[in-house]
């Protein structure tokens, strides 16, 4: 998740053999750099680097953006109609400083890398993993040059990783159901993400033809990740229906906790979310100030269907029990 992505969370994933990762969307290619120099001072281990793949530019109603601004009003301060011109940094440049850095995978999201990227990445060794939430994206995936997929469930915390936003809604397929049909569509390993947060889901995960899983949520309460505490409490008290999908944080969808914002920017007679990335910039005088007063109702708290299942105990225990544990249920299994 960008923004929930410390390279102290990675180093100490990475460090007891897990893999590392840096979700770059919001990071310029300097903060990319530092990034990576951070990891690879404290760990050998291995990590990956996570970018979206951009958006076509969005349609802007500007009477919508400023029933936007009223509403938002409620929630913090004044938002300027400039605010909504905030765009992500460039994603060339980003791609670049993923070539410099050089890290043993690449990761996409929100659809597929250009395919004179992809043949920059296999020049330099570089593996492709994929993320996809459907299994026609997992098939486009493995056509366009992908090493692994990464089959992602409506459970997962954080955004909706379907090529077309507009269909994020329409495609919430459970990963258990999407896993197997994935597994079964391509000849590539797959990994699963998406409400996997202790032993039982990664072995679940395996026995229905996984590789490898990924963890998200499940690493958020530890202390290495720097959560804001009323998030990361939040987490360890949501049960699955404490969370919900919304677009009103970013304008694409994603899992969140069911903060008192979310919920009323889902009310009948709350306006519609902008496109991203302007609700993104709407909101974040908003999303800011819920920071730095450490504010629940008003927080971008992305959370997983499972957050109730997270630890607060450093990452290198929490990630030594996942491995015992997956590999008890597994003997028990045999």
């Amino acid at each position: 998740m960008a923004g929930a992505c410390p390279s102290s969370l990675s180093i100490g994933i990475a460090n007891e053999g897990g893999l590392g990762s840096c979700a770059a969307l919001l990071m310029q290619p300097s903060a990319i750099k530092e990034w990576a120099a951070e990891f690879r001072a404290a760990s050998k281990g291995v990590f990956q680097i996570n970018l979206w793949i951009p958006d076509p530019l969005p349609h802007r109603d500007a009477d919508a953006e400023d029933a936007l601004r009223a509403f938002l009003r409620h929630w913090g301060p004044e938002v300027s109609r400039e605010a909504a011109d905030a765009r992500p940094p460039d994603f060339a440049a980003q791609c670049e400083a993923m070539l410099e850095v050089c890290p043993p995978i690449i990761s996409s999201v929100m659809g597929l890398y250009p395919p004179a990227f992809v043949e920059r990445l296999k020049e330099r060794g570089i593996k492709w993993f994929a993320n996809i939430a459907t299994v026609n994206e997992a098939r486009a995936a493995e056509a366009a040059g992908a090493d692994a997929i990464v089959a992602q469930g409506m459970e997962a915390g954080g955004h909706r990783g379907t090529f077309n936003a507009a269909e994020a809604e329409a495609t919430m397929i459970g990963l258990f159901s999407l896993l197997p049909a994935v597994v079964d569509a391509v000849n590539l390993p797959v990994i699963a993400t998406g409400g996997i947060a202790d032993a039982r889901g990664i072995a679940a995960a395996l026995m229905l033809g996984a590789s490898a899983v990924q963890i998200g949520t499940g690493f958020l309460r530890c202390p290495e990740a720097r959560l804001p505490s009323a998030w990361a409490d939040a987490i360890g008290k949501s049960l699955p229906e404490d969370t919900m999908i919304t677009r009103a944080f970013s304008g694409r969808a994603g899992r969140s906790i069911a903060t008192a914002y979310a919920r009323g920017a889902a009310a009948p007679d709350a306006p519609r979310s902008a496109p991203y990335p302007v609700q993104r910039g709407l909101t974040q005088a908003m999303r800011d100030l819920a920071l730095k007063t450490n504010d629940i109702d008003r927080m971008q708290a992305w959370a997983g269907q499972s957050g109730r299942l997270a630890s607060t105990r450093p990452v290198a225990e929490v990630v030594q029990t996942l491995w015992r544990g997956t590999q008890e249920l597994l003997l028990d299994e045999s």
